[in-house]
């Protein structure tokens, strides 16, 4: 077993599984998705930037969860994670401050790049066989060895 796979393996789904979380949990059961967009139009933002968010937390942690399409998640997900981390600017560094400081998000932001630059790792479903043969395209990595 490879430290470095496994160590890209653990980034990957912890990033995924807290924008699940954030997304489905908070933003769906917590606040409904009604309240959600109402927040977000309070603060000034359209309906559509709070559905974009709440999908992309759902959709994207599941995709960085399972290992699909990782880099291309990982790089959607900053918006949403740079647009919290201007949200909690205000509130100190601490998350433990109120209305959460910025220390949180800021360190969600690195997760999201080290997994956009790094990939998946190993344990991945953008890795297997199955899943590179149903893609409509080559990496230049396939292509450079084929």
């Amino acid at each position: 077993m490879n430290h470095q796979d496994l160590g890209l393996t653990v980034t990957r789904i912890a990033l995924g599984v807290i924008l699940f979380a954030h997304g489905y949990l908070l933003k769906i059961g917590t606040f409904t998705i009604a309240g959600t967009v109402g927040y977000f139009e309070s603060i000034g933002l359209p309906a559509l930037v709070a559905y974009l968010v709440i999908g992309g937390e759902v959709i994207g942690g599941i995709a960085l969860i399972l290992g699909i399409f990782t880099k291309l998640a990982a790089w959607l997900s900053l918006p949403i994670l740079l647009g919290a981390t201007w949200m909690h600017l205000g509130n100190g560094w601490l998350f433990s401050a109120e209305g959460g400081g910025w220390e949180f998000p800021l360190l969600l932001v690195a997760l999201a790049i080290s997994v956009g630059l790094q990939g998946a790792g190993k344990y991945a479903v953008d890795n297997t066989d199955w899943f590179k043969a149903r893609l409509p395209y080559q990496s230049p990595a396939e292509v450079a060895s084929a």
